[in-house]
């Protein structure tokens, strides 16, 4: 599990890392209207740096149990989500963003029910995954609806 996890961990947590310096909150966000349960800008750093540690760690034993269905829905899962904070952030684009985010949670879902029998401990990795991408899908959607133009 060595090398794969250090290529996932590296994979994950570097690309994440990369896509948030490069397309960091702006003046446009800081202007955007939010729901009250927005969380403050620096919770978003250490949950995102702690779920991508666990999405690392299913990666790899994911890879580790071979190309099936199931890292396919790893890899389709880590497109979408280092697709959303261009989309958002960087084209300003949260109803695109909202897409995604659906596409995303949809599945990190897959994923769990693919792998429930499969390798539990990968599955549960993506549990708390699946909790913040809900929250953040609620999130988005709120963001869409609090800054329609009519």
């Amino acid at each position: 599990m060595g090398r794969a996890f250090v290529f996932a961990a590296f994979l994950v947590l570097g690309g994440g890392l990369a896509i948030g310096w490069a397309t960091r909150p702006d003046a446009w966000y800081a202007a955007l209207a939010k729901p009250p349960f927005n969380p403050p800008n620096w919770v978003f750093a250490p949950v995102w740096s702690l779920l991508y540690v666990m999405i690392a760690v299913a990666g790899a034993r994911t890879w580790l149990h071979g190309l099936d269905r199931g890292f396919a829905l790893w890899a389709a899962q880590l497109v979408l989500n280092f697709a959303w904070t261009p989309v958002f952030f960087g084209l300003h684009r949260p109803d695109l963003a909202l897409a995604i985010i659906a596409a995303l949670l949809a599945a990190i879902l897959a994923f769990i029910v693919t792998r429930w029998h499969a390798d539990r401990i990968s599955a549960v990795l993506f549990l708390p995954y699946a909790a913040w991408v809900a929250f953040a899908s609620l999130l988005n959607a709120s963001i869409v609806m609090l800054n329609e133009t009519v």
